[in-house]
């Protein structure tokens, strides 16, 4: 017997369970003792299945038939069909459904228990649905009060809203295009599979899945999104299992909230923000059913994109709210609707403030008690100085460059990305209506790895190939071409045509022109710490060169010796018993006692030759040692 019918019987095994004893669904059979069991319940599931056929009108006999006469005319281009023998189908028609004794069973049961049981085993706890609390998107307010940072796990973007706070015509245009039968079945519609498989029969278009909202949660959220058999065996059991935990009420606004609808936007409330700029208790019904049509494919139907898809698919949705009888007829109209009115899409991007933002996250769980800022939504208020910020990330990256390059410890390694093969792609669509030129829409296009380092990119145009007179030149996104200054011997012998470099560029005076210096990632590190001296709130913090390079927050979490920075603390402790900038302090080198026993430190400046007595002011502009430990100390002899 053929594997791929094995695979099919054991998925029918745990569709009879669900639709005929979804109380009493077994997810272990033995293969000696319970073969004649798990043929009784193909039987009923057969015979449940039969009648389903006969309520949406289809004979079954005429279309079994049609299979044996000709295969292709059903099978066609449909994957789901690739290796099956029809032969067989019709034998264990015959054997379960019309309770025919036939001389060959078409599966041997054994085979099928044994694939059933390693399907089920280890099923994942429905439970956990109960109650289940998505994780959000917060944000982040930079001291004014404004939008300065959203946090969100990845593939977890979103506002969390109650079933009560979306309106009932957005609910019913969801249950519409995806489960119009959603209070009649237990988790699983045997009559939507039939019309899915119809329908994929009559249609060489997109498949229709036949998946009901309980099934769709349980793939998502639980069971994963393989493409296999095992997969829709543990999905059908476990939404039945769902079905009996959870209310249709918490189904229904656990799958609102967890489905992915486009614009980087899971559940419907970010969804509705996206697209529309309000609320989901205020969309229309026109809106509501243009999202429910996403739920199919977000990116195929996406209205920005493909606006004639989208509206086919809102055209779909209206039908079916007008035949469950939601949508009146003169409602509908004719000829495809028009979109409702979109906003501009605005990727939620920054390349600032990851550190900070990092610490606020750390402060949140320390201080307020919040494990995780993405576990709900949340709103955090800040004080970080977005322009003060940009600014000290700019000037710590530089500054760390212009160290190595000081100290001539440069290591070009390689380019940050090449994009040769976008190039030719690009070049090959021939997009209509963009002038600019294919190397610089792929730049413009490119995701490189350093998201805040605050160089320019530029693409290499031009490589000198030892002629006279020739130079590297690079594009930049501007689209300004100019030459590119080279230092490292490295660089020069590694970099290709159409690799990606950082550049700084420094634009020409007067006639001459502009050029971009290579910039290569340190290896030093560095952090910056701003603070306001009047309230001591922090207005800006970097923790080292890029965040996706060092996720290690050098300004808080570095164990690491004060240094001279505890000078000032000394110094303000001087002021306020007295010490004034003129008072006069030794010098001189001094021996203080140790903290181990018997143990003498020994405390004398760098510059040993100009030890003298000197004022108080000129210990903190030189930084001088010995007048530190003697001010710290009250020891100003």
């Amino acid at each position: 017997m053929e594997s791929i019918l094995v695979k099919i019987f054991a998925t029918a095994l745990a569709l009879s369970q669900v639709m005929t004893a979804p109380d009493a669904v077994k997810s272990r059979f033995d293969r000696a003792q319970d073969q004649e069991v798990v043929a009784q319940l193909l039987r009923a599931g057969c015979a449940h299945m039969r009648k389903a056929f006969d309520i949406e009108d289809i004979n079954l006999e005429d279309l079994i038939a049609t299979a044996m006469d000709d295969p292709q005319a059903v099978a066609g281009e449909h994957k789901a069909f690739h290796g099956i023998n029809f032969a067989d189908l019709q034998t264990a028609y015959r054997q379960f459904c019309k309770n025919e004794k036939v001389a060959v069973p078409a599966a041997d049961l054994g085979a099928v228990i044994e694939f059933y049981n390693k399907a089920t085993t280890d099923l994942p706890d429905h439970s956990k649905l109960k109650g289940m609390k998505l994780p959000g998107a917060s944000v982040v307010l930079d001291r004014r009060g404004e939008r300065f940072a959203e946090v969100f796990e990845e593939n977890q973007r979103r506002v969390r809203v109650a079933l009560t706070d979306i309106p009932e015509h957005v609910q019913k245009a969801f249950l519409a295009a995806e489960d119009r039968r959603f209070y009649q079945h237990r988790g699983i519609d045997e009559r939507g599979l039939i019309r899915a498989f119809i329908g994929n029969l009559a249609s060489s278009g997109r498949p229709q899945g036949g998946s009901t909202i309980t099934q769709q949660i349980v793939k998502n959220l639980l069971v994963g999104e393989d493409l296999t058999y095992e997969r829709k065996i543990r999905e059908m059991i476990v939404a039945s299992r769902v079905e009996q935990t959870l209310s249709k009420a918490e189904i229904l606004e656990l799958y609102l909230n967890s489905v992915y609808l486009g614009r980087g936007s899971w559940g419907i409330e970010l969804a509705a923000r996206s697209y529309f700029g309000k609320l989901a208790k205020e969309l229309t019904l026109e809106e509501g059913a243009l999202l429910a049509g996403l739920t199919k494919g977000p990116n195929y139907f996406n209205p920005d994109r493909h606006p004639v898809r989208a509206q086919e698919r809102l055209a779909y949705v209206l039908s079916r709210m007008q035949e469950d009888g939601v949508l009146a007829a003169e409602q509908s109209g004719r000829g495809l609707p028009a979109l409702p009115r979109l906003i501009a899409y605005e990727r939620p991007r920054r390349d600032i403030g990851f550190h900070f933002v990092d610490q606020v996250a750390r402060e949140a769980k320390s201080l307020a008690g919040i494990d995780a800022i993405t576990a709900n939504s949340y709103t955090v208020r800040s004080t970080i100085n977005p322009q003060l910020q940009r600014a000290v990330e700019e000037t710590l990256q530089e500054g760390l460059s212009r160290y190595e390059r000081s100290t001539s410890r440069v290591q070009f390694r390689a380019a940050e990305a090449n994009l040769g093969q976008a190039i030719q792609r690009i070049d090959t669509e021939k997009k209509a209506g963009d002038k600019r030129p294919v190397w610089q829409r792929a730049l413009a296009s490119a995701r490189l790895p350093l998201y805040d380092v605050h160089w320019t990119p530029a693409i290499v145009l031009e490589k000198p190939a030892g002629k006279k007179g020739e130079a590297w030149r690079v594009g930049l996104p501007d689209g300004r071409v100019l030459p590119l200054s080279i230092d490292n011997t490295a660089a020069q012998r590694k970099l290709a045509l159409y690799d990606v470099v950082l550049v700084r560029v420094a634009d020409g005076k007067g006639k001459t022109a502009g050029r971009a210096e290579l910039r290569v990632r340190p290896l030093v590190q560095g952090m910056v710490a701003v603070l306001e001296n009047r309230t001591g709130r922090i207005l800006a913090m970097t923790g080292g060169f890029s965040y996706p390079l060092s996720q290690l927050n050098r300004a808080t979490q570095a164990v690491r010796q004060p240094g001279s920075a505890i000078k000032p603390l000394s110094y303000l402790g001087a002021l306020r018993n007295g010490l004034q900038p003129n008072t006069l302090v030794s010098d001189e080198p001094r021996r203080y006692p140790h903290a181990a026993p018997g143990a003498r430190e020994f405390a004398q400046s760098r510059d040993r030759a100009s030890a003298g007595r000197r004022h108080r002011e000129q210990s903190g502009s030189e930084s001088r040692s010995a007048l530190q430990a003697r001010i710290g100390s009250s020891d100003l002899s």
